[in-house]
């Protein structure tokens, strides 16, 4: 487990490393910079750089963390990946499971293996599943994710690279805002953003607001409209307080 930077999170759990593009969002990734950093700082757990690698001995870490936490599964891979195994995918859903005093979050591009493999899951309340979605052309992964047996669902609309009107959030529990940073930053325009709080309050739907981005996203700051959003879905699994 590592202390995460991400704001909605607390920490993170990577019993996958590696990925692939699938996306617009995926172009620059930053889990993938990272990666052949660690391989070349010599990191095991990076020995195949950005392939697609599990590790069994990752398994059993959330058992070691006594004290509940709010863990971001993979975030430098997906879950759902079509090199990853079902077996493995059930097995790090059966950690998740017996680990209830934690709360996982669970995140892919990849809704269409969700859709297709939900059924062989033991979906726990304390296991929120999310997708993925940088513009109106992915919006069907919501779809999908709605499809899932996931007891709480929600949404990463992050880096959001265009509007999405009309958004539908029919049980979707929460949703996630962000424009993309780094060194080549697409830009994030605020009516795209406004568009989707409005929603959210219009339908009751937690929303949380993580970043502007851009080259420097500590300068370009969190607030929008003066203020900064972090709600959370509500639960009835203890409170952990984020940041």
């Amino acid at each position: 487990m590592a202390l995460s930077a991400i704001e909605w999170t607390e920490f993170t759990w990577n019993p996958v490393t590696g990925c692939s593009k699938v996306s617009l969002g995926c172009r620059h990734c930053y889990a993938e910079i990272m990666a052949r950093r660690l391989k070349a700082m010599g990191q095991p757990n990076y020995r195949n750089g950005f392939q697609v690698t599990t590790h069994e001995h990752m398994l059993v870490r959330p058992f070691q963390w006594k004290k509940p936490q709010m863990v971001f599964v993979n975030s430098m891979s997906d879950l759902f990946h079509e090199d990853v195994p079902l077996e493995f995918i059930l097995r790090a859903f059966d950690v998740m499971r017996q680990a209830e005093w934690h709360r996982f979050q669970v995140l892919t591009k990849r809704s269409e293996r969700l859709s297709q493999i939900s059924h062989f899951i033991c979906w726990p309340p304390n296991v929120w599943m999310g997708v993925s979605v940088e513009n109106q052309d992915y919006t069907y992964r919501i779809e999908h994710l709605r499809q899932s047996g996931a007891k709480v669902k929600f949404l990463s609309l992050e880096p959001l690279l265009g509007p999405i009107p009309n958004l539908d959030l029919r049980n979707i529990d929460w949703v996630i805002v962000g424009g993309e940073s780094g060194v080549r930053p697409r830009p994030m325009k605020e009516k795209w953003v406004i568009d989707i709080l409005e929603n959210c309050q219009s339908t009751e739907v937690p929303f949380f607001f993580k970043q502007w981005g851009g080259r420097s996203k500590k300068r370009s700051g969190r607030l929008l409209k003066g203020q900064t959003w972090d709600q959370m879905p509500s639960s009835t699994i203890p409170e952990i307080s984020i940041h």
